[in-house]
């Protein structure tokens, strides 16, 4: 017997459940909230995930992770100077009022949140980063051949220095919030793609 069919569609869920998750965090997303903004029951959820609260919560951290990627991706691919493009995302970090879709840091946070919890989530949390440096380390190599970057630092190192950035600056807004520090920190890293 193949079970009863699922009558919800579970990207959508997904997606229900990670506007929870970007406003409460994991461990104070409660299973009520989360059913009740997925529209569905307890039976309709396990039957979908499995390993409950912690699969549904990397579920939503890869989709989301998946989405965000895609879209910088073209972005950056699309823009007519990729090199400014990467500078002013960044700077854009500086001045978010809040946990914005557009900048990342739902990911941001989770990544901090999750890459503690065990080795399986920690390597996912990795691999996601991995995504992301490879982005920038594609506009940094084409920038280079293009004669838009004087440095030849290696991509790569160069990539990983971005990613740090990102990673890093979600883990300070924390801490500070002011729009002119943050500002100055990104500048301050920023040199490095001169």
């Amino acid at each position: 017997m193949a079970g009863r069919p699922k009558i919800f569609d579970e990207q959508e869920a997904v997606e229900k459940a990670t506007e929870v998750f970007r406003a409460k965090g994991y461990d104070t997303a409660s299973a009520d909230e989360l059913l009740g903004a997925m529209g569905i029951g307890k039976g309709s959820f396990y039957l979908a995930f499995k390993g409950g609260k912690q699969e549904l919560y990397i579920r939503s951290i890869k989709q989301f992770a998946e989405n965000f990627n895609r879209k910088i991706s073209q972005a950056i691919e699309n823009s007519e100077d990729q090199i400014e493009f990467i500078r002013q995302f960044f700077l854009q970090l500086a001045d978010a009022n809040d946990c914005d879709i557009e900048r990342g840091c739902y990911l941001g946070n989770a990544l901090v949140q999750l890459s503690e919890k065990d080795d399986e989530i920690k390597k996912i949390t990795a691999e996601l980063l991995k995504s992301l440096q490879k982005i920038f380390k594609k506009a940094i190599k084409k920038a280079q051949q293009n004669g838009k970057l004087k440095t030849q630092e290696d991509p790569e190192i160069l990539a990983w220095h971005l990613t740090n950035l990102w990673n890093g600056i979600h883990v300070t807004r924390r801490m500070e919030s002011s729009p002119q520090m943050l500002r100055s920190l990104i500048e301050m890293n920023l040199r490095i793609l001169e």
